[in-house]
Parts: C-alpha cells; sequence; structure tokens
C-alpha cells in the first residue's frame, strides 16, 4: 500500500499543473508528448522475446485503453473542468475497478462493494457541484470514460501477468504498455498541425516531469503495487487522490475548498481501507477455520 500511497501524492500535484499550464495546449500531442517520453525511459529494460505474441499483445492493448484512451480524455476534461473537480470526477473509479473484477471473476464480493460505496461517498462529500453548465456535463463524461479505461486496465494488466510464465517481471514487460499507449495518442494526433504547435521552456519542463515521473515512474509503481493488494484496496486508493488533489490545491495552487467537507470525506475513505483490510482478513481466518 505504500507504493500506492506515494504515487497517489505525486498524482496531486499534476492536477493543478495541467491546469495551470498545459490546458490551453492540444489535448492529443500533449498526451503523445507525455506517453512518448515515459516510453523512453521504459524503452531499454523491455524484453519482447520472452513474451509469446498473444500475452504481448495484451499488453500492449492494455497500454493501449489505460494510458492512452485514458490519458487523452483526461487531458481534454481540463478545458471543461476546474483541476479539483477534474479529481472530484474521478470519484466512481474504485466501483468501475470492481465491477471490471468481478466481471472478470464472474463473483461478486459484497464486503469490497461495501468499502468502494463507503470510499464513493466521501468523496462525494468533499466537495459536490451541482452538474447545472454544458461545460461541466461534459467534462464529467469525459472523465467516467477516462476513469473506466484506466480501471479496466489496472484488472486487465494483474490477469495478464498472472498468467505468465514467472520470468517477465513487471520492468521487462512495461515498455509495451507505453507503446500501446502512444500508439493510441499518435491516432488521436491525427490532424494536429505540428507547425504551429509551440511550447514554452516551462511548459516542456512540466511535460518532460509528467512524463517521466507522473507518467512513466508512477505509472509503472501503480500497476506493480496493482498486482499486490486486494480488490478493495486498489479500488479504494483510486479515490485517495480525491482529498490529496484538492488539498494540493489549495496549498499551492491557491484554489478554494470547503475544509469541513474535505475532512469529513477524507475520515470515510480512511474508515473504508480499515474496513476493507479487516473484513478480508476475519475472511481469510474463517476459510483457514474452515479448511
Amino acid at each position: 500500500m505504500g507504493l500506492l500511497l506515494f504515487v497517489s501524492l505525486i498524482w496531486a500535484f499534476s492536477f493543478g499543473l495541467i491546469k495551470g499550464e498545459l490546458t490551453g495546449l492540444p489535448p492529443a500531442p500533449v498526451a503523445l508528448i507525455r506517453l512518448a517520453t515515459a516510453f523512453a525511459v521504459f524503452a531499454p529494460f523491455l524484453r519482447p522475446r520472452t513474451l509469446r505474441k498473444p500475452d504481448a499483445g495484451r499488453l500492449f492493448f492494455t497500454g493501449a485503453v489505460q494510458y492512452g484512451l485514458m490519458y487523452v480524455l483526461y487531458i481534454f476534461a481540463f478545458r471543461y473542468l476546474q483541476s479539483y473537480e477534474v479529481a472530484l470526477f474521478t470519484v466512481f473509479t474504485p466501483i468501475y475497478v470492481t465491477f471490471f473484477n468481478d466481471f472478470f471473476e464472474r463473483k461478486f464480493h459484497l464486503y469490497t462493494l461495501g468499502a468502494v460505496l463507503l470510499a464513493v461517498v466521501g468523496g462525494v462529500i468533499i466537495e459536490y457541484r451541482q452538474l447545472n453548465s454544458p461545460d461541466l456535463w461534459i467534462g464529467f463524461l469525459l472523465m467516467q470514460a477516462a476513469n473506466l479505461c484506466f480501471a479496466f486496465g489496472q484488472i486487465f494488466y494483474r490477469r495478464t501477468m498472472a498468467c505468465l510464465s514467472g520470468k517477465q517481471g513487471d520492468l521487462q514487460v512495461f515498455g509495451l504498455l507505453y507503446l500501446g499507449a502512444v500508439f493510441t495518442a499518435a491516432l488521436a494526433s491525427i490532424g494536429t498541425e505540428w507547425s504551429s504547435f509551440s511550447i514554452t521552456l516551462k511548459q516542456a519542463g512540466i511535460l518532460l516531469y509528467l512524463g517521466v515521473i507522473a507518467s512513466g515512474l508512477s505509472f509503472f509503481l501503480w500497476n506493480s503495487a496493482a498486482r499486490r493488494v486486494s480488490t478493495g484496496t486498489l479500488a479504494i486508493f483510486n479515490n485517495l487522490k480525491i482529498p490529496l488533489g484538492i488539498l494540493v490545491s489549495i496549498l499551492f495552487f491557491r484554489e478554494a475548498a470547503d475544509w469541513p467537507r474535505l475532512l469529513a470525506g477524507g475520515l470515510l475513505m480512511v474508515a473504508a481501507l480499515v474496513f476493507n483490510k479487516t473484513k478480508r482478513a476475519g475472511s481469510g481466518r474463517l476459510s483457514a477455520k474452515t479448511e
């Protein structure tokens, strides 16, 4: 869980950086530059010859959806939303994570769903906004599409890696995910007038940071950690970036938020994490006694 918390802290700063510095740039090229940078970081570690073609294809597809399509939609949403609203509208990601996991396993985990719903309530309490304008509706729908992509990729990656021979670690295959992401972003960038695309030195530095740290390193650490925690814990950590993102927006990017709601929602998320861990421990003891 420590890695998930570490990555959540890194991502908390991304919302304000993107909104404050990159919103005026075309979304697809921004996604392409960021993801191509991430691929460049992990390409030297890639060992595709150790993979069967179907497995390599599944990893490529995972990256195309989880990172490529997700990030294009995510960046586009900043044109319609404030950074704290983007953070807030990720509140439904835990439900999508649980849904995809149960769908693939053909099982229904009631206590996991209960913990996830508790975390969702915490996210909603933090800052409720009426969707009373076209921009908010468009931004909301874009974020839900992005959330679905990110949730699917987390579960699909876990299942794909579980089916490999065991000789391939995360580091040796992760470049394929970024290659798939670059492919999707490149398709989305078709039609971009690159001759008129210009960025400042500051924007270039932010894109480099986002590509190497917030995308490259953080996505790798997140998916690696996602293989080692329960589905409920993974789902809840998908919501932790909401209070963290809003907190960073308040302290560093000078955006306003409702402190009582932030504290109440954050406490509910912590309670959800404790509830899920306790129930899983109890379930494990029950199984041991039964055996």
